[in-house]
């Protein structure tokens, strides 16, 4: 199936732009670039030889080693297959987990930072906040 750009975006987007079975990084403007760095093909998350559609909601944007090692396997056991557990997060869930993280961290921090002092606690809550809401909520 032919994709246009507006299709191709959406689709990328529902990843935030990560292949949804390694959670690798993908570019894009590499679809479809074999070789390059990024690039990535359109997999159905139920494959067309088993009654897949081309319908939007089975539409995922992978990476070409992980789309082609796939094949007819489903997609959880292929993502079991890279120590993954679900999809990466699309952007507004990214953004809430994020934001989670970030008050999560200025508790610890705060918390951790109280045993200098109040000083201590507004350092540690800044450090955490910085922390918490930096690193990558696409853990499993």
């Amino acid at each position: 199936m032919l994709f246009n750009k507006e299709q191709l975006g959406r689709i990328y987007d529902r990843t935030s732009g990560y292949c949804h079975i390694c959670h690798k990084k993908l570019s894009r403007a590499n679809y479809g670039v074999n070789g390059a760095k990024g690039a990535w093909h359109v997999e159905h998350s139920k494959p067309r030889c088993d009654g897949g559609t081309d319908h939007m909601n089975n539409l995922f944007p992978a990476c070409i080693g992980c789309n082609c090692q796939k094949g007819r396997s489903a997609t959880p056991v292929a993502r079991r297959r890279n120590g993954k557990t679900r999809a990466p997060l699309n952007p507004e869930q990214r953004q809430h987990a994020k934001f989670e993280n970030g008050v999560a961290g200025i508790v610890v921090g705060g918390l951790a930072g109280a045993a200098f002092g109040p000083l201590g606690a507004l350092v540690g809550a800044v450090a955490g906040a910085c922390v918490g809401s930096s690193g990558n909520p696409d853990r499993v």
